[in-house]
């Protein structure tokens, strides 16, 4: 039987950072708005926190089910190695699940947009779907564009339109930005994973795509998603904030593109999670600090006006 410590070590808590960066970034849009509400943003929290450990616990039972964890590189596996039954692990997943399941329900409740019920029905079904189920969308090469949708695009304007019942362009661009950080981190996991995954018949993008393809893929995802902060710039100089994380993103970039294998690429995966988190608070950051606005002040000295 399985340990408090390995319950939490098996939940994956290096995870988080992905949780909380949408709920950060679509409260901070929904500010800009003049319309932060803390107990909806809460109560968003509380949903992304209980699906990610959920679908943690999930791709546990299901890959230690199938045998793909027997052989796998890092954190520890709950059922694959033999530490908790996969019936207590799917336990635990499903009532995470409920709990999320909560969450959402008096979130909709507040926010009065019932037809989110249907979007977090899909969030539930998408994160067992994953690894579970007959045929797993993550044995297919698919679980990118679910990331990039869910740990993206929902989680993200879902915040912010929950709160303010329309969307924003720093809304999108946040949106699209952690959705390409969190593909990013789950093809440097896939990476890593290569070698098990083929001798396990699951056909990641990253297994589809090659090695060293894979690896580009991930300098680009990681690029671009900061890259697309231009798009804000020009309605808030200060959101030139994000580009501090050029350094930390060039480290991970060059981890990556060099060849790191195996537990060598764990680094990697941790610094894509807190680039995201990095991003959504220093996005906050511009927002909070726009109404300063010291480039209109300093702005005439340089121009003799």
């Amino acid at each position: 039987m399985a340990n408090l410590a390995e319950w939490i070590e098996g939940a994956r808590l290096r995870t988080l950072p992905l949780a909380a960066a949408p709920i950060i970034a679509g409260s901070a849009a929904a500010y800009e708005l003049g319309s932060f509400k803390p107990e909806r943003a809460l109560l968003a929290f509380l949903v992304a926190f209980f699906l990610q450990v959920g679908v943690n616990y999930a791709n546990d039972y299901s890959d230690g089910v199938k045998g793909t964890d027997e052989n796998r590189v890092g954190p520890l596996r709950l059922v694959g190695s033999g530490a908790a039954s996969p019936g207590a692990v799917k336990a635990a997943a499903l009532a995470c699940f409920g709990l999320a399941g909560l969450a959402g329900l008096a979130l909709v409740a507040l926010s009065q947009q019932w037809w989110f019920l249907a979007i977090g029905a899909s969030a539930v079904l998408a994160a067992w779907g994953y690894t579970g189920g007959k045929h797993p969308y993550g044995y297919m090469g698919l679980g990118d564009v679910f990331v990039f949708i869910y740990f993206g695009l929902v989680a993200t304007l879902g915040t912010l339109y929950t709160q303010t019942s329309q969307l924003s362009l720093t809304g999108w661009v946040a949106a699209l930005a952690l959705g390409l950080f969190s593909c990013a981190l789950l093809m440097a996991n896939n990476v890593r994973d290569i070698p098990t995954d083929i001798e396990a018949g699951k056909r990641t993008l990253a297994v589809r795509l090659g090695d060293r393809a894979a690896r580009l893929t991930y300098a680009i995802e990681m690029g671009l998603g900061l890259g697309l902060a231009l798009l804000l710039l020009p309605a808030n100089p200060w959101f030139a904030l994000v580009f501090v994380l050029i350094g930390p993103i060039l480290y991970s970039v060059l981890l990556v593109l060099g060849g790191a294998t195996g537990p060598a690429l764990i680094p990697a995966l941790k610094q894509a999670g807190l680039i995201a988190l990095a991003y959504s608070i220093l996005l906050a950051l511009a927002i909070f600090l726009y109404p300063l606005d010291i480039f209109a002040e300093v702005a005439p000295a340089f121009t003799g006006y």
